[in-house]
């Protein structure tokens, strides 16, 4: 019998890919098993009850802009994408130009904040000696030659898999292998596009947030919210995207993605903070957008 994908399946593979960043950079941290069990012996308990953790490089800074960075990029690519299976993540077409050239920037800056720490490297150990005292074991450090192998960037792409497959199994397993299949794609569907119309939702309540009057800070002075170039910008985008990216034809969507463009297009963030009229009209607008879908 053969099991056929549904065409939500097929949509999704050709509306996207499937995108891994991998960021891997070196934890520094080691336990040590003497001082762990000089602790728990010191305090009478099982010597399974806790473990003492190094951090050999103590909150060394050009250390810390690795993991930071590191974090950095999880953020970027978690907004950037959908959920999909773990560390994979759905990526729309039309966002996939901009995400590789986007991924070479990080790429680029992880690159130089690892030449930084290669540099430093030999003295940030030296100084550890001092920092750890009686605790310091050079052999827990890698050389100078192989400390840059702990660190890495990659990206990998995928196309979504739409092969069919053909079993010589009995029709009542197939059909259920079929339903199966068919409802779990069609739920992966529904969570990318509710996602995506989640953020479009929080876009047209943030800029609604941002225009509103002016309100009394704690001291009583007049204080205007806050309006952000970046809210707009991303708006913009996610507007652009949701144009070819509606897999479920949801028209609701669509028409909620049409009024928030028309509401901002041509606006920027300094237009509503130096004029009354515009704030107050892009307000007008995005709270009739909420009203309009009950959002």
């Amino acid at each position: 019998m053969h099991l056929n994908q549904p065409d939500y399946v097929i949509s999704l593979a050709s509306a996207g890919f499937i995108v891994n960043v991998e960021v891997n950079v070196w934890s520094a941290t080691k336990q040590d098993k003497g001082i762990s069990e000089e602790v728990t012996s010191a305090y009478k308990a099982d010597k399974d009850s806790g473990r003492f953790v190094k951090h050999l490089l103590a909150g060394d800074p050009s250390h810390k802009q690795l993991l930071n960075h590191r974090q950095t990029v999880y953020n970027w690519v978690k907004r950037r994408t959908y959920d999909w299976a773990g560390s994979s993540r759905y990526l729309p077409m039309a966002h996939l130009e901009k995400f590789k050239s986007e991924f070479d920037e990080m790429r680029s800056e992880h690159a130089g904040l690892l030449a930084k720490f290669e540099q430093a490297y030999p003295d940030i150990v030296g100084a550890m000696q001092f920092k750890h005292g009686d605790m310091f074991d050079a052999s827990e450090y890698p050389s100078v030659t192989e400390i840059g192998k702990r660190f890495g960037m990659k990206l990998f792409i995928t196309p979504v898999p739409t092969n069919d497959f053909r079993v010589a199994i009995a029709d009542d397993i197939a059909r259920d292998l079929k339903e199966h299949y068919e409802r779990s794609a069609n739920e992966k569907v529904q969570e990318i596009m509710r996602d995506a119309s989640m953020r479009l939702v929080d876009y047209i309540k943030r800029i609604a947030h941002a225009c509103r009057d002016v309100e009394p800070d704690e001291n009583g002075k007049s204080r205007r919210p806050k309006v952000y170039e970046a809210t707009l910008a991303q708006a913009k985008e996610q507007c652009e995207l949701l144009k070819e990216f509606n897999l479920t034809n949801d028209s609701q969507l669509e028409e909620m993605r049409r009024d928030l463009l028309a509401t901002i297009d041509g606006i920027s963030a300094q237009d509503i903070r130096d004029s009354d009229a515009t704030r107050a009209h892009v307000k007008s607008e995005v709270d009739k957008i909420l009203s309009k879908f009950s959002l």
